[in-house]
């Protein structure tokens, strides 16, 4: 594999989009199979792993997961570290790439938003239309401090451990926003902003790159719905990625969703979990987080302390623990 990877899953037929990223000279392209995933899946110039082969992987985690969910992703984050790449890309099989689709280095000078809010709305620097991250919480969506204002951002020289790039026509929002308004959005092409530490950006797993250093911060929660694990993901990385040093950064649209069908009602009522939490969840991952703790065991430690408080299952831990070995194994050779 070149040093570049980007993962996807898919249940459907290769689209457009897997085969733009395909063209992409710089990148290799791996996708994760599940049992929808039609058996003769095929597309050039694409590293296919179907449900069969998965078995015969030697990760631990390849048992853990239950079949028919996104966080079988995952496999696909082990063979990309696995072979070798530096930086760990991830998309969806309805996002069509730039042609020149690629993300900043990972260590510069970049444009800080002010420190002092716990959470922002990261879309508000890229548009001044009323719409929000999913996951972003309900009761913060009118408050004016979780508003940006681009002049109040200053540089900073930082190193950037999560890229979160944007995605124009049908961005990642709540099943709120697509049933109330639901209107296109095409956000500002501008230079990328990061966030201090102390403030949270709920981020998604769809136009995203982790640098190699924080492949533990990939883990996608296997016990919850598939519209809540990327979001969840993101919450507990954040406090961890600040005590490691790194920042989560944003950059403007550099993929068009051309959106797969979804029942609204279905994704609301998958939803509720983040409706509900996500204030509350924003606590606990900052209270689980010991700073002179490894990556690793801040992740495990913070999963812990959700399932106590009844944010995951117990179950969760087990399968953070498989995948933690995965990650210690790959680490070791």
């Amino acid at each position: 594999m070149k040093k570049n990877v980007v993962v996807l899953t898919s249940i459907n037929p290769p689209t457009p989009a897997v085969e733009r990223f395909a063209a992409l000279a710089a990148w290799d392209v791996l996708v994760i199979g599940d049992r929808k995933t039609p058996r003769d899946w095929h597309s050039p110039g694409v590293r296919f792993v179907a449900a069969d082969r998965q078995n015969k992987l030697p990760f631990k985690i390849v048992r853990a997961l239950p079949w028919d969910h996104y966080a079988r992703k995952m496999i696909g984050y082990l063979m990309a570290a696995a072979d070798g790449a530096a930086l760990l890309a991830e998309s969806d099989d309805d996002n069509l790439p730039e042609n020149d689709w690629q993300f900043p280095a990972l260590t510069g000078r970049f444009d800080q938003i002010p420190p002092g809010s716990d959470i922002v709305n990261i879309y508000s620097l890229f548009t001044d239309q009323p719409i929000w991250p999913r996951g972003f919480p309900l009761t913060r969506i009118t408050a004016p401090e979780t508003r940006l204002h681009p002049e109040a951002l200053a540089p900073a020289s930082v190193r950037i451990g999560i890229w979160q790039a944007l995605a124009d026509d049908d961005p990642d929002v709540d099943a709120i926003y697509r049933l109330t308004s639901n209107k296109p959005c095409r956000f500002a092409r501008r230079e990328p902003a990061v966030l201090p530490p102390g403030t949270f950006s709920p981020f998604n797993s769809q136009n995203t790159a982790f640098r190699r250093e924080l492949l533990p911060l990939m883990y996608l929660p296997a016990r919850v719905n598939f519209r809540v694990t990327d979001i969840l993901r993101s919450y507990v990385a954040q406090p961890i990625l600040w005590a490691a040093g790194y920042r989560l950064g944003f950059l403007g649209p550099t993929v068009r969703q051309a959106r797969n069908h979804h029942d609204l009602q279905a994704d609301f009522a998958s939803e509720l979990p983040l409706y509900q939490d996500a204030e509350r969840i924003m606590t606990l991952v900052n209270e689980g987080v010991r700073p002179a703790d490894s990556i690793s065991d801040n992740l495990y430690n913070v999963y812990r302390h959700l399932a106590r408080h009844g944010i995951v299952e117990d179950a969760e831990g087990a399968i953070v623990a498989a995948w933690l070995e995965d990650v210690a194994a790959i680490d070791g050779i």
